[in-house]
């Protein structure tokens, strides 16, 4: 990409943007919401176009986006839709994403919820394997055994991708540089999303220090002019031109997006005890959701609930707060519970009503959602003013739901959530479409938190920072009490079981500098040979991908040496060709050496 500008009648979304993607790439792009992330991967996949400067994609090579809201009208299935860009005979490719995915290929389109035709999409890309994968927010709507297989599946590839996601284990797990988006400009680091919030804290820490030597160089020049009228007929005009340069200068700095104003606030105590369940079942038709579970909930108490989508998660919190009855057992509650629900259809909100109505209505209390305040945590707040708490400007407060992004449903949802006190949060997929800031002030708001915390969520990483004990829901009507979060849950359980190809060549990859294997039995002399010197060759091809893509790195080669950066990008290809080809000739001696 090269000198990138787009508008979108306002101010600029980027301006003379210069971006190079290498061939096995592993980016995670990030910033907060509504920074432009899922804009610049549109303008890469060519689906928005940009009002200046140019792309260039090398003659062979393909890109492949992951719709958010997939267009499946013509086809019949899912799985018709996810094949649609293969060749006959590939319907195989499907079928195995859509194994790993958890989706039916045979679902019928009119029927397939929005989840379901997300699934189809990373399904479809997943099977295309083009050289680029561009991927926003794949694991929503995924669980997390579905995400494991995500993450095997991305580490065995030798495709390259660009991701965007909230799921911090998930991007920790899989990038090698970093893409931030903040406020019209991309900063790239050569370091995965790991060592990002050190990045951004630091350059953040670099832009006040600067920002506050320029303030006290206006205060100083502000001083000296003000003085000098008296001082001095004839002033310095060339040092009243600089203060106004400074002054311009100060006005033209982008000002930081500060975090969203999240207060929680328990209302009074709950009893000692929250809920207490003895013996409940549980079962729709055939299937068995739960069969003699006892728990007891105290105050004070994180509860998370983890398992594959349809084992039951959400019909067991509807039962513990009483909106669905148990086949047998029995569910008590305990006394004087405020609930507060975060609910992750997002039903709550009227899509077409706007911000300001969705605030103030309450169908309930035949409310019509006209005022002009919302009353928080019984304190009565202009709409405009409790918006802009949670990173809306006026403009927003009257546009339609329904145009707002993931993120920024969630966040009104919050807004909503938090504007009334309670002493018991039950949080169903909170996560999802949330920036990584803002998922920090969540977990910080929870640990405060006076009250009871009930979470559904398949964020591993939230998981292990806000439970306290894990309800573990694997599909078969049991589930199971673990002390702690997500990783004491895998702890005392063991790791899922995840089949594929992806987790046997994984795990059946040489290590570069293993000891020369000793001669096998079903080799000829020629091929132990070449098994033992294949390690080396593999390492060395290693080590001149990354210098090539250190060389690459640099985002002005191309535009500076487009004949070098031609060369590196076909001698970067050639090895990564062969590299793929020396770890395939030695998984198949390697099978073949222990058959």
């Amino acid at each position: 990409m090269s000198g990138i500008s787009l508008t979108f009648g306002g101010d600029p979304v980027f301006s003379d943007l210069d971006l190079v993607v290498q061939p096995g790439d592993r980016v995670a792009l990030v910033g907060r919401n509504g920074s432009g992330k899922s804009t610049l991967m549109k303008v890469m996949a060519g689906l928005v176009e940009a009002d200046t400067g140019s792309i260039v994609v090398p003659p062979g090579k393909s890109v492949g986006y992951m719709e958010q809201d997939p267009k499946m009208e013509g086809f019949a299935t899912l799985g018709d839709f996810a094949a649609s860009g293969l060749e006959p005979g590939e319907m195989y490719r499907v079928e195995r994403a859509g194994e790993g995915l958890k989706f039916d290929p045979a679902r019928a389109v009119e029927t397939a919820s929005g989840g379901e035709r997300r699934r189809a999409a990373l399904a479809k890309l997943m099977a295309e394997a083009p050289d680029l994968m561009l991927l926003d927010e794949p694991t929503n709507h995924l669980d997390i055994e579905a995400i494991t297989w995500l993450e095997e599946e991305l580490k065995s590839t030798r495709a390259g991708f660009v991701l965007i996601s909230h799921d911090r284990a998930f991007l920790n797990a899989l990038t090698r540089a970093t893409l931030w988006v903040d406020r019209g400009q991309v900063r790239r680091q050569e370091k995965g999303f790991e060592a990002f919030e050190a990045w951004r804290d630091k350059v953040w820490d670099e832009e006040d220090q600067q920002r506050h030597k320029l303030n006290r160089l206006i205060k100083s020049e502000s001083r000296w002019a003000v003085e000098g009228i008296s001082a001095r007929r004839k002033r310095n005009m060339g040092r009243v031109r600089a203060l106004q340069d400074l002054k311009s200068e100060r006005a033209g700095q982008i000002k930081r997006q500060g975090t969203a104003a999240m207060e929680l606030e328990a209302g009074p105590k709950s009893g000692r005890k929250v809920v207490e369940v003895e013996g409940i079942s549980k079962t729709f038709g055939d299937k068995v959701i739960l069969r003699d579970f006892s728990l007891k909930v105290n105050r004070g108490d994180r509860v998370a609930f983890v398992g594959p989508n349809g084992a039951g998660k959400t019909t067991l919190l509807k039962m513990l707060l009483g909106q669905v009855e148990p086949d047998s057992g029995a569910v008590q509650q305990g006394t004087n519970l405020e609930i507060a629900l975060f609910d992750q259809t997002r039903d709550q909100l009227d899509g077409d009503a706007s911000l300001w109505e969705n605030l103030t209505a309450d169908p309930l209390l035949g409310i019509s959602g006209k005022a002009d305040q919302v009353m928080v945590r019984g304190q009565p707040k202009h709409v405009v003013g409790y918006l802009k708490e949670f990173l809306f400007d006026e403009r927003q407060a009257r546009a339609p739901v329904r145009s707002l992004s993931g993120g920024e449903k969630a966040r009104l949802l919050l807004a909503r959530l938090m504007a009334r006190s309670s002493n018991l949060l039950v949080l169903d997929e909170p996560t999802n479409d949330l920036d990584v800031e803002t998922l920090d002030l969540l977990q910080e708001l929870l640990d405060a938190y006076d009250g009871t915390v009930l979470l559904v969520s398949h964020d591993r990483d939230f998981l292990d920072r806000v439970a306290t004990k894990t309800i573990a829901m694997e599909g078969d009507g049991n589930a199971t009490v673990y002390a702690g979060g997500w990783s004491d849950y895998i702890a005392q359980r063991g790791p899922l079981e995840i089949a594929g190809k992806a987790e046997k060549l994984k795990a059946a990859k040489p290590k570069p500098k293993a000891e020369p294997q000793s001669a096998k039995e079903g080799l000829s002399f020629k091929e132990k040979h070449r098994l033992e010197a294949l390690p080396d060759e593999i390492e060395r091809l290693e080590k001149e991908i990354a210098k090539l893509e250190e060389l690459m790195a640099d985002p002005e080669l191309f535009s500076r040496e487009p004949l070098k950066f031609k060369k590196a990008t076909e001698a970067l290809v050639e090895r990564q060709e062969k590299l793929a080809a020396a770890e395939g000739e030695w998984l198949e001696l390697e099978e073949k050496a222990n058959a």
